[in-house]
């Protein structure tokens, strides 16, 4: 949770000459994943999971600029939010530093998005693929829905589907149709990579 100290080891890390991405996958994004997996054992309150983000920032500052650069045009393109009736956006947050930091070029809608802005946005942004979540029971339904409604638009040979959060499972996503699932931000990068082919 300390900023400072962060931005220090960060700044000593790459002094080392250590690789910034290995940096960020194995050093801020593993704490978060952690400080995360302590608020849902309900070790960690909203605030110290947020005082944890900010920490993780305060790193990725440093490092994000020693990141190889890849162009625009070469970018794959992702739509990510929490799906409509939930509000818990920590995870998907995460996720989404993740796989932009892993040269994916993510558009975020943030969170309680309305099921037909998932479509209409990977329509709009001709998406490589959508990454929903939630953390309640009650909303899993959406994403059923949400594959669904890329079917009736012609996209869902053209887009893959990512799902996760707490109640979302393999089996979850082999029920809906989903193309994948991953508990956590670094296995999204992981999925991610393997469904569109990256290496």
């Amino acid at each position: 949770m300390e900023e400072d100290d962060v931005a220090e080891a960060a700044q000593e890390y790459l002094d080392g000459g250590y690789s910034a991405f290995d940096g960020i996958m194995e050093g801020l994004v593993d704490g978060m994943n952690r400080a995360s997996r302590l608020y849902e054992e309900e070790e960690y309150f909203v605030t110290d999971v947020l005082l944890c983000s900010d920490a993780m920032y305060a790193g990725l500052d440093i490092l994000r600029p020693h990141l190889p650069e890849v162009s625009n045009d070469d970018k794959v393109t992702g739509v990510i939010g929490v799906v409509e009736g939930d509000t818990h956006d920590i995870g998907k947050n995460l996720v989404k530093i993740m796989l932009e930091t892993a040269g994916f070029n993510m558009i975020d809608l943030g969170r309680d998005v309305p099921l037909t802005k998932f479509v209409e946005t990977a329509k709009e942004e001709n998406a490589d693929f959508v990454c929903m979540s939630t953390l309640m029971t009650t909303t899993m339904g959406g994403m059923k829905t949400v594959i669904g409604l890329l079917e009736e638009a012609g996209l869902r040979d053209k887009v893959k589907v990512m799902i996760g959060g707490g109640p979302i499972s393999q089996k979850y996503a082999d029920k809906i149709g989903a193309d994948g699932y991953s508990q956590n931000a670094v296995e999204a990068v992981k999925l991610a990579k393997r469904l569109l082919n990256i290496a």
